[in-house]
Protein backbone atom coordinates (compact mmCIF):
# COMPACT_ATOMS: atom_id res chain seq x y z
CA UNK A 1 0.00 0.00 0.00
CA UNK A 2 1.41 3.57 -0.77
CA UNK A 3 1.76 5.68 1.95
CA UNK A 4 0.12 9.27 1.06
CA UNK A 5 1.70 12.37 2.87
CA UNK A 6 1.69 16.04 1.69
CA UNK A 7 4.84 17.20 3.58
CA UNK A 8 8.16 16.71 0.75
CA UNK A 9 10.98 18.34 -0.05
CA UNK A 10 12.26 19.57 -3.19
CA UNK A 11 15.72 21.01 -4.11
CA UNK A 12 16.13 22.74 -7.67
CA UNK A 13 19.26 23.57 -9.11
CA UNK A 14 19.96 26.71 -10.05
CA UNK A 15 21.10 27.31 -13.36
CA UNK A 16 23.23 30.22 -14.00
CA UNK A 17 21.83 32.86 -15.64
CA UNK A 18 23.48 34.64 -18.89
CA UNK A 19 23.67 38.25 -19.77
CA UNK A 20 21.40 40.18 -22.67
CA UNK A 21 23.43 40.49 -25.24
CA UNK A 22 23.34 43.85 -26.97
CA UNK A 23 22.90 42.58 -30.54
CA UNK A 24 19.16 42.26 -29.38
CA UNK A 25 16.81 43.01 -31.82
CA UNK A 26 13.63 45.31 -30.49
CA UNK A 27 10.20 44.86 -32.33
CA UNK A 28 8.91 48.24 -30.74
CA UNK A 29 9.74 51.70 -30.19
CA UNK A 30 8.12 52.23 -27.22
CA UNK A 31 10.09 53.66 -24.36
CA UNK A 32 9.23 51.60 -21.06
CA UNK A 33 7.88 53.04 -17.76
CA UNK A 34 10.49 53.26 -15.11
CA UNK A 35 11.97 55.57 -11.82
CA UNK A 36 15.43 56.74 -11.28
CA UNK A 37 16.56 57.07 -7.78
CA UNK A 38 19.94 57.70 -6.06
CA UNK A 39 22.94 57.55 -8.45
CA UNK A 40 21.10 56.82 -11.72
CA UNK A 41 19.84 53.54 -10.52
CA UNK A 42 16.73 52.25 -12.16
CA UNK A 43 13.43 51.28 -9.85
CA UNK A 44 10.90 49.16 -10.08
CA UNK A 45 7.59 50.23 -11.98
CA UNK A 46 5.11 51.46 -9.37
CA UNK A 47 2.49 48.88 -10.59
CA UNK A 48 4.30 45.88 -9.87
CA UNK A 49 4.07 46.40 -6.20
CA UNK A 50 0.18 45.99 -6.34
CA UNK A 51 0.50 42.59 -7.70
CA UNK A 52 -0.41 39.29 -5.85
CA UNK A 53 1.85 36.95 -3.95
CA UNK A 54 4.55 35.59 -6.33
CA UNK A 55 3.92 31.86 -8.03
CA UNK A 56 6.55 30.03 -5.48
CA UNK A 57 4.54 31.69 -1.92
CA UNK A 58 1.48 30.42 -3.41
CA UNK A 59 2.67 26.87 -3.76
CA UNK A 60 4.44 27.55 -0.37
CA UNK A 61 1.30 28.57 1.49
CA UNK A 62 -0.55 25.74 -0.47
CA UNK A 63 2.14 22.82 1.01
CA UNK A 64 1.80 24.24 4.58
CA UNK A 65 -2.28 24.27 4.23
CA UNK A 66 -1.51 19.98 3.40
CA UNK A 67 0.77 19.58 5.91
CA UNK A 68 -1.53 21.21 8.49
CA UNK A 69 -4.80 19.21 7.33
CA UNK A 70 -2.92 15.72 6.79
CA UNK A 71 -4.08 14.52 10.47
CA UNK A 72 -7.59 15.29 10.00
CA UNK A 73 -8.48 14.47 6.67
CA UNK A 74 -9.88 10.89 5.45
CA UNK A 75 -8.86 9.33 2.59
CA UNK A 76 -11.25 10.27 0.33
CA UNK A 77 -10.61 14.19 1.78
CA UNK A 78 -7.39 13.77 0.50
CA UNK A 79 -8.14 12.31 -2.49
CA UNK A 80 -10.49 15.36 -3.30
CA UNK A 81 -7.96 17.83 -2.08
CA UNK A 82 -4.92 16.64 -4.00
CA UNK A 83 -7.11 16.95 -7.49
CA UNK A 84 -8.15 20.56 -6.82
CA UNK A 85 -4.14 21.48 -6.24
CA UNK A 86 -3.79 19.62 -9.95
CA UNK A 87 -6.23 22.11 -11.42
CA UNK A 88 -4.53 24.48 -9.50
CA UNK A 89 -1.47 23.55 -10.78
CA UNK A 90 -1.87 23.52 -14.11
CA UNK A 91 -3.73 27.05 -14.01
CA UNK A 92 -0.95 28.16 -12.57
CA UNK A 93 1.33 26.94 -15.56
CA UNK A 94 -0.48 28.37 -17.92
CA UNK A 95 -0.57 31.63 -16.27
CA UNK A 96 3.51 31.46 -16.37
CA UNK A 97 3.13 30.78 -19.91
CA UNK A 98 0.93 33.73 -20.65
CA UNK A 99 4.04 35.82 -18.72
CA UNK A 100 6.68 34.83 -21.46
CA UNK A 101 4.77 37.02 -23.94
CA UNK A 102 5.53 40.39 -21.99
CA UNK A 103 8.79 39.07 -20.96
CA UNK A 104 10.06 38.73 -25.17
CA UNK A 105 8.11 42.02 -25.68
CA UNK A 106 10.37 43.48 -23.08
CA UNK A 107 13.75 42.41 -24.56
CA UNK A 108 12.24 43.76 -28.20
CA UNK A 109 11.41 47.40 -26.83
CA UNK A 110 15.09 47.46 -24.61
CA UNK A 111 16.84 46.16 -27.89
CA UNK A 112 15.34 49.09 -30.48
CA UNK A 113 15.42 51.44 -27.52
CA UNK A 114 19.68 51.15 -26.91
CA UNK A 115 19.80 51.28 -30.94
CA UNK A 116 17.79 54.66 -31.05
CA UNK A 117 20.44 55.70 -28.52
CA UNK A 118 23.45 54.12 -30.14
CA UNK A 119 22.84 56.02 -33.17
CA UNK A 120 21.72 59.43 -31.48
CA UNK A 121 25.13 59.07 -29.27
CA UNK A 122 26.60 59.23 -32.80
CA UNK A 123 25.40 62.57 -34.10
CA UNK A 124 25.30 64.60 -30.65
CA UNK A 125 28.29 65.55 -28.82
CA UNK A 126 29.30 67.49 -25.55
CA UNK A 127 26.94 67.17 -22.25
CA UNK A 128 23.79 65.71 -24.22
CA UNK A 129 26.44 62.88 -25.39
CA UNK A 130 27.03 62.00 -22.17
CA UNK A 131 23.34 62.43 -21.05
CA UNK A 132 23.06 59.64 -23.94
CA UNK A 133 25.26 57.74 -22.63
CA UNK A 134 23.89 57.37 -18.85
CA UNK A 135 20.89 56.47 -20.62
CA UNK A 136 22.67 53.53 -22.91
CA UNK A 137 23.66 52.35 -18.99
CA UNK A 138 20.54 52.62 -17.69
CA UNK A 139 18.98 50.62 -20.24
CA UNK A 140 21.48 47.93 -20.16
CA UNK A 141 20.63 47.69 -16.24
CA UNK A 142 17.25 47.34 -16.94
CA UNK A 143 17.98 44.85 -19.54
CA UNK A 144 19.97 42.79 -16.78
CA UNK A 145 16.96 42.84 -14.23
CA UNK A 146 14.88 42.00 -16.83
CA UNK A 147 16.92 38.90 -17.45
CA UNK A 148 17.10 37.93 -13.38
CA UNK A 149 13.10 38.16 -13.61
CA UNK A 150 13.35 35.87 -16.34
CA UNK A 151 15.24 33.02 -14.47
CA UNK A 152 13.24 33.96 -11.59
CA UNK A 153 10.10 32.65 -13.85
CA UNK A 154 11.72 29.67 -15.04
CA UNK A 155 12.41 28.91 -11.84
CA UNK A 156 8.98 28.95 -10.41
CA UNK A 157 8.33 27.22 -13.70
CA UNK A 158 9.82 24.19 -13.08
CA UNK A 159 8.81 23.88 -8.97
CA UNK A 160 5.42 24.19 -10.71
CA UNK A 161 6.08 20.85 -13.12
CA UNK A 162 7.52 19.46 -9.99
CA UNK A 163 4.56 19.88 -8.24
CA UNK A 164 1.70 19.17 -10.80
CA UNK A 165 3.83 15.92 -11.26
CA UNK A 166 3.51 14.95 -7.60
CA UNK A 167 0.25 16.30 -7.36
CA UNK A 168 -0.63 13.80 -10.22
CA UNK A 169 0.97 10.76 -8.78
CA UNK A 170 -0.66 11.57 -5.16
CA UNK A 171 -3.80 11.66 -6.42
CA UNK A 172 -3.56 8.28 -8.24
CA UNK A 173 -2.15 6.96 -5.29
CA UNK A 174 -5.41 8.48 -3.14
CA UNK A 175 -7.61 6.93 -5.54
CA UNK A 176 -5.73 3.58 -5.39
CA UNK A 177 -6.04 3.78 -1.77
CA UNK A 178 -9.20 4.56 -2.02
CA UNK A 179 -10.33 1.51 -3.86
CA UNK A 180 -8.67 -0.67 -1.67
CA UNK A 181 -9.70 0.40 1.77
CA UNK A 182 -13.36 0.40 0.08
CA UNK A 183 -12.79 -3.66 -0.97
CA UNK A 184 -11.60 -3.61 2.66
CA UNK A 185 -14.52 -2.26 4.10
CA UNK A 186 -17.15 -4.59 1.97
CA UNK A 187 -14.92 -7.62 3.53
CA UNK A 188 -15.52 -6.95 6.96
CA UNK A 189 -19.01 -6.08 6.53
CA UNK A 190 -19.62 -9.23 5.34
CA UNK A 191 -17.78 -10.84 8.20
CA UNK A 192 -19.48 -8.63 10.47
CA UNK A 193 -22.91 -9.95 9.12
CA UNK A 194 -21.76 -13.23 9.29
CA UNK A 195 -20.63 -12.58 13.16
CA UNK A 196 -24.04 -11.28 13.38
CA UNK A 197 -26.33 -14.24 12.04
CA UNK A 198 -24.05 -16.81 14.43
CA UNK A 199 -24.75 -14.74 17.56
CA UNK A 200 -28.48 -14.43 16.80
CA UNK A 201 -28.75 -18.14 16.28
CA UNK A 202 -27.23 -18.54 19.49
CA UNK A 203 -29.07 -16.74 21.38
CA UNK A 204 -32.05 -18.12 19.96
CA UNK A 205 -30.79 -21.25 21.23
CA UNK A 206 -29.92 -20.20 24.31
CA UNK A 207 -33.20 -18.46 25.06
CA UNK A 208 -35.16 -21.97 24.17
CA UNK A 209 -32.86 -23.65 26.84
CA UNK A 210 -33.36 -20.98 29.27
CA UNK A 211 -37.13 -21.50 29.11
CA UNK A 212 -36.69 -24.88 29.22
CA UNK A 213 -34.67 -24.60 32.33
CA UNK A 214 -37.16 -21.88 33.76
CA UNK A 215 -39.70 -24.70 33.46
CA UNK A 216 -37.87 -27.21 35.60
CA UNK A 217 -37.35 -24.29 38.47
CA UNK A 218 -40.26 -23.36 38.73
CA UNK A 219 -41.92 -26.70 39.00
CA UNK A 220 -39.10 -27.40 41.38
CA UNK A 221 -40.18 -23.95 43.57
CA UNK A 222 -43.75 -25.50 43.35
CA UNK A 223 -42.49 -28.67 44.37
CA UNK A 224 -40.77 -26.99 48.05
CA UNK A 225 -43.79 -24.98 48.69
CA UNK A 226 -45.89 -27.53 48.98
CA UNK A 227 -43.86 -29.47 51.14
CA UNK A 228 -43.51 -26.17 53.28
CA UNK A 229 -47.14 -26.01 52.88
CA UNK A 230 -47.30 -29.24 54.41
CA UNK A 231 -44.23 -28.94 57.38
CA UNK A 232 -46.58 -25.60 58.41
CA UNK A 233 -49.81 -27.87 59.06
CA UNK A 234 -48.20 -30.62 60.87
CA UNK A 235 -46.64 -27.89 63.16
CA UNK A 236 -49.20 -25.87 64.55
CA UNK A 237 -48.01 -22.41 65.65
CA UNK A 238 -49.38 -22.44 69.50
CA UNK A 239 -47.19 -25.05 70.27
CA UNK A 240 -44.11 -23.24 68.75
CA UNK A 241 -44.62 -20.35 70.79
CA UNK A 242 -45.20 -22.82 74.06
CA UNK A 243 -41.72 -24.26 72.76
CA UNK A 244 -40.22 -20.32 72.98
CA UNK A 245 -41.19 -19.65 76.12
CA UNK A 246 -40.10 -22.89 77.88
CA UNK A 247 -36.79 -22.49 76.43
CA UNK A 248 -36.72 -18.61 77.98
CA UNK A 249 -37.51 -20.09 81.27
CA UNK A 250 -35.30 -22.84 81.40
CA UNK A 251 -32.47 -20.14 80.12
CA UNK A 252 -33.51 -17.77 83.40
CA UNK A 253 -33.55 -20.82 85.12
CA UNK A 254 -30.09 -21.77 84.36
CA UNK A 255 -28.79 -18.31 84.57
CA UNK A 256 -29.83 -18.42 88.43
CA UNK A 257 -28.65 -21.38 89.52
CA UNK A 258 -25.63 -20.05 88.19
CA UNK A 259 -25.44 -17.08 90.34
CA UNK A 260 -26.44 -19.26 93.59
CA UNK A 261 -23.80 -21.93 92.46
CA UNK A 262 -21.14 -19.12 92.30
CA UNK A 263 -21.80 -17.84 95.47
CA UNK A 264 -22.41 -21.10 97.25
CA UNK A 265 -18.92 -21.98 96.14
CA UNK A 266 -17.66 -18.90 96.87
CA UNK A 267 -19.51 -19.30 100.64
CA UNK A 268 -18.20 -22.40 100.82
CA UNK A 269 -14.42 -21.51 100.11
CA UNK A 270 -14.90 -18.83 103.08
CA UNK A 271 -16.11 -21.22 105.65
CA UNK A 272 -13.59 -23.62 104.60
CA UNK A 273 -10.89 -20.36 104.63
CA UNK A 274 -12.40 -19.48 108.25
CA UNK A 275 -11.94 -22.51 109.51
CA UNK A 276 -8.35 -22.68 108.32
CA UNK A 277 -7.97 -19.15 110.00
CA UNK A 278 -9.04 -20.06 113.38
CA UNK A 279 -5.64 -20.82 114.05
CA UNK A 280 -4.64 -17.55 112.31
CA UNK A 281 -3.79 -14.80 113.56
CA UNK A 282 -5.53 -12.23 111.29
CA UNK A 283 -8.19 -12.37 108.63
CA UNK A 284 -8.85 -10.59 105.02
CA UNK A 285 -12.40 -8.45 105.34
CA UNK A 286 -14.67 -6.83 102.58
CA UNK A 287 -16.58 -6.91 99.64
CA UNK A 288 -14.52 -8.69 97.01
CA UNK A 289 -16.35 -5.98 94.22
CA UNK A 290 -14.45 -2.59 92.46
CA UNK A 291 -15.51 0.12 95.02
CA UNK A 292 -15.14 -1.16 97.94
CA UNK A 293 -11.82 -1.98 100.11
CA UNK A 294 -10.40 -4.71 101.68
CA UNK A 295 -8.67 -4.87 105.43
CA UNK A 296 -6.86 -6.81 107.39
CA UNK A 297 -8.17 -7.60 111.20
CA UNK A 298 -6.91 -9.38 114.16
CA UNK A 299 -8.58 -13.06 114.83
CA UNK A 300 -6.41 -13.51 118.10
CA UNK A 301 -5.93 -11.32 121.23
CA UNK A 302 -2.61 -13.36 120.80
CA UNK A 303 -1.72 -10.79 117.54
CA UNK A 304 0.89 -8.21 117.47
CA UNK A 305 -1.00 -4.80 116.65
CA UNK A 306 -0.91 -4.00 112.76
CA UNK A 307 0.75 -0.83 113.32
CA UNK A 308 4.41 -2.87 114.61
CA UNK A 309 3.44 -5.30 111.54
CA UNK A 310 4.89 -5.34 107.98
CA UNK A 311 2.44 -5.38 105.65
CA UNK A 312 2.49 -5.77 101.38
CA UNK A 313 -0.01 -6.36 99.05
CA UNK A 314 0.35 -8.04 96.07
CA UNK A 315 -1.27 -8.28 92.48
CA UNK A 316 -1.75 -12.13 90.93
CA UNK A 317 -3.65 -13.81 87.61
CA UNK A 318 -6.74 -15.45 88.40
CA UNK A 319 -4.88 -19.06 88.41
CA UNK A 320 -2.79 -17.86 90.62
CA UNK A 321 0.72 -18.47 88.27
CA UNK A 322 2.47 -15.11 88.79
CA UNK A 323 2.05 -12.02 91.78
CA UNK A 324 3.27 -8.73 91.10
CA UNK A 325 3.70 -6.20 94.31
CA UNK A 326 1.65 -3.32 94.13
CA UNK A 327 3.81 -0.46 94.89
CA UNK A 328 2.44 1.89 98.23
CA UNK A 329 0.31 -0.38 99.12
CA UNK A 330 1.49 -1.03 102.85
CA UNK A 331 -1.47 -0.41 105.31
CA UNK A 332 -4.07 -2.76 106.26
CA UNK A 333 -6.85 -0.85 104.46
CA UNK A 334 -6.03 -1.39 100.55
CA UNK A 335 -9.28 0.03 97.62
CA UNK A 336 -9.43 -1.93 95.02
CA UNK A 337 -9.14 -0.12 91.62
CA UNK A 338 -9.80 -1.17 87.80
CA UNK A 339 -6.64 -2.79 87.49
CA UNK A 340 -7.60 -5.04 89.94
CA UNK A 341 -10.90 -6.66 88.32
CA UNK A 342 -10.36 -9.91 87.39
CA UNK A 343 -7.17 -10.80 89.37
CA UNK A 344 -6.47 -12.45 92.58
CA UNK A 345 -5.57 -10.31 95.91
CA UNK A 346 -2.37 -11.34 98.24
CA UNK A 347 -1.32 -9.65 101.22
CA UNK A 348 1.38 -10.66 103.30
CA UNK A 349 2.02 -9.57 107.23
CA UNK A 350 4.91 -10.23 108.51
CA UNK A 351 5.24 -9.87 112.46
CA UNK A 352 8.22 -11.29 114.85
CA UNK A 353 9.69 -13.20 112.28
CA UNK A 354 6.17 -14.70 111.25
CA UNK A 355 4.71 -14.25 107.87
CA UNK A 356 1.16 -14.40 107.36
CA UNK A 357 -0.38 -15.26 104.06
CA UNK A 358 -4.21 -14.12 103.30
CA UNK A 359 -5.80 -14.11 99.89
CA UNK A 360 -9.11 -13.36 98.59
CA UNK A 361 -11.72 -16.20 97.77
CA UNK A 362 -11.68 -15.27 93.90
CA UNK A 363 -10.61 -12.60 90.85
CA UNK A 364 -11.88 -9.47 92.07
CA UNK A 365 -15.05 -8.10 90.69
CA UNK A 366 -16.73 -5.19 88.39
CA UNK A 367 -19.23 -3.06 90.18
CA UNK A 368 -22.54 -2.38 88.51
CA UNK A 369 -22.93 0.23 86.56
CA UNK A 370 -19.27 1.33 85.99
CA UNK A 371 -19.37 -0.40 82.19
CA UNK A 372 -22.60 0.98 81.52
CA UNK A 373 -21.34 4.91 82.65
CA UNK A 374 -17.75 3.86 80.97
CA UNK A 375 -19.19 3.75 77.39
CA UNK A 376 -21.74 6.70 77.85
CA UNK A 377 -18.41 8.97 78.80
CA UNK A 378 -16.29 7.35 75.74
CA UNK A 379 -18.51 8.82 73.28
CA UNK A 380 -17.42 12.72 74.24
CA UNK A 381 -14.55 13.91 72.94
CA UNK A 382 -13.80 15.52 76.50
CA UNK A 383 -14.90 14.43 80.10
CA UNK A 384 -15.44 16.54 83.50
CA UNK A 385 -15.45 15.46 87.24
CA UNK A 386 -15.93 17.64 90.17
CA UNK A 387 -13.02 16.67 92.42
CA UNK A 388 -11.09 18.57 95.73
CA UNK A 389 -7.42 18.22 96.09
CA UNK A 390 -5.70 16.58 99.07
CA UNK A 391 -2.37 16.51 98.74
CA UNK A 392 -0.10 18.04 96.08
CA UNK A 393 3.39 16.76 95.67
CA UNK A 394 2.99 14.84 98.70
CA UNK A 395 1.84 17.89 100.92
CA UNK A 396 -1.60 18.27 102.16
CA UNK A 397 -3.64 20.74 100.19
CA UNK A 398 -5.30 23.39 102.70
CA UNK A 399 -7.98 24.47 100.47
CA UNK A 400 -11.09 22.40 99.67
CA UNK A 401 -12.55 24.33 97.00
CA UNK A 402 -14.11 22.09 94.54
CA UNK A 403 -11.82 21.43 91.05
CA UNK A 404 -12.30 20.16 87.44
CA UNK A 405 -10.35 17.32 86.55
CA UNK A 406 -10.89 17.30 82.39
CA UNK A 407 -10.09 13.64 80.52
CA UNK A 408 -9.56 14.33 76.83
CA UNK A 409 -8.17 11.69 74.43
CA UNK A 410 -4.84 13.79 74.10
CA UNK A 411 -4.14 15.16 77.92
CA UNK A 412 -5.76 16.09 81.07
CA UNK A 413 -6.14 18.94 82.99
CA UNK A 414 -7.04 19.86 86.76
CA UNK A 415 -8.40 23.56 86.97
CA UNK A 416 -10.62 25.96 88.81
CA UNK A 417 -12.81 27.94 87.00
CA UNK A 418 -10.10 30.14 84.38
CA UNK A 419 -6.97 28.77 86.74
CA UNK A 420 -5.35 26.07 85.54
CA UNK A 421 -3.39 24.05 88.03
CA UNK A 422 -2.00 21.42 85.67
CA UNK A 423 -2.42 20.45 81.80
CA UNK A 424 -0.53 17.35 80.49
CA UNK A 425 -0.37 15.28 77.82
CA UNK A 426 -0.37 11.31 78.04
CA UNK A 427 3.51 10.59 78.46
CA UNK A 428 5.42 7.71 79.58
CA UNK A 429 6.26 9.66 82.87
CA UNK A 430 2.47 10.26 83.68
CA UNK A 431 1.11 7.87 86.23
CA UNK A 432 -2.24 7.42 87.45
CA UNK A 433 -3.56 4.87 89.99
CA UNK A 434 -5.92 4.19 93.13
CA UNK A 435 -4.97 5.78 96.15
CA UNK A 436 -3.29 3.15 98.56
CA UNK A 437 -3.48 4.17 101.64
CA UNK A 438 -5.48 3.83 105.21
CA UNK A 439 -7.53 7.18 104.55
CA UNK A 440 -10.93 6.98 104.74
CA UNK A 441 -11.71 8.71 101.34
CA UNK A 442 -9.62 5.88 99.85
CA UNK A 443 -11.95 4.09 97.35
CA UNK A 444 -12.99 7.68 96.02
CA UNK A 445 -9.70 8.83 95.54
CA UNK A 446 -7.21 8.43 92.93
CA UNK A 447 -2.98 9.47 92.65
CA UNK A 448 -2.65 11.61 89.39
CA UNK A 449 1.63 12.28 88.85
CA UNK A 450 1.26 14.98 85.51
CA UNK A 451 5.05 14.89 85.38
CA UNK A 452 8.24 14.66 87.90
CA UNK A 453 8.27 16.64 90.01
CA UNK A 454 4.17 17.68 90.20
CA UNK A 455 1.43 15.05 91.37
CA UNK A 456 -1.62 15.35 93.22
CA UNK A 457 -4.34 13.50 95.29
CA UNK A 458 -7.87 13.86 93.75
CA UNK A 459 -10.95 12.67 95.53
CA UNK A 460 -14.20 12.37 93.39
CA UNK A 461 -17.88 12.72 94.33
CA UNK A 462 -18.62 9.33 94.36
CA UNK A 463 -16.74 5.70 93.54
CA UNK A 464 -18.23 5.37 90.33
CA UNK A 465 -16.65 8.63 89.07
CA UNK A 466 -13.01 7.81 90.23
CA UNK A 467 -13.38 4.20 88.71
CA UNK A 468 -14.82 5.69 85.08
CA UNK A 469 -12.10 8.44 85.24
CA UNK A 470 -8.80 5.77 85.86
CA UNK A 471 -10.93 3.34 82.88
CA UNK A 472 -11.35 6.12 80.77
CA UNK A 473 -8.10 7.86 81.11
CA UNK A 474 -5.73 4.49 80.90
CA UNK A 475 -8.35 4.05 77.93
CA UNK A 476 -7.34 7.28 75.59
CA UNK A 477 -3.47 6.52 77.05
CA UNK A 478 -3.63 3.67 75.21
CA UNK A 479 -4.68 5.39 72.24
CA UNK A 480 -1.66 7.44 72.25
CA UNK A 481 0.53 4.52 72.49
CA UNK A 482 1.17 5.09 76.06
CA UNK A 483 0.57 2.94 79.41
CA UNK A 484 -0.90 4.50 82.05
CA UNK A 485 -0.78 2.89 85.42
CA UNK A 486 0.82 3.53 88.99
CA UNK A 487 4.37 3.19 90.46
CA UNK A 488 5.93 -0.37 88.99
CA UNK A 489 2.40 -1.27 87.81
CA UNK A 490 2.19 -4.09 84.82
CA UNK A 491 -1.29 -3.38 82.79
Amino acid sequence: MTKISPEFEETVLMEGILPVSVDVSFASNQFPKYKLGPDNQILEDPQDEDQGPSLKEVIEQETAQLSEQHKRLSVRDLACKFDKNLSSAAKLSDEAKLREVPSLEGHVLLKKLRDALEYLKGRLAGRNKEDVEKAISMVEALAVKLTQKEGELIQEKFEVKKLATFLKQASEDAKRLVNQEKSFACAEIESARAVVQRIGEALEEQEKNSDESNKQEVEGLVEEVQEARRIKQLHQPSKVMGMEHELRALRATIREKTIISAKLQRELTMCKRAAENKSCLYVLDGSETLGSFLRIKCASDAAPPLSKCLIQWYRMSSDCSWKQVITGATKSIYALEPLDVGRTLQVEVVSNGQKVIMMTTGPIESAAGVGTHFEMLLRKSNSEFNVTISQMNGQDYASNSVHVFHVGKMRMKLSRGWITKARENYSSSMQLCGVRDDRNTATKALFWQGRKGLSFVLTFESERDRNAAIILARKFANDCNVMLAGPDDQA
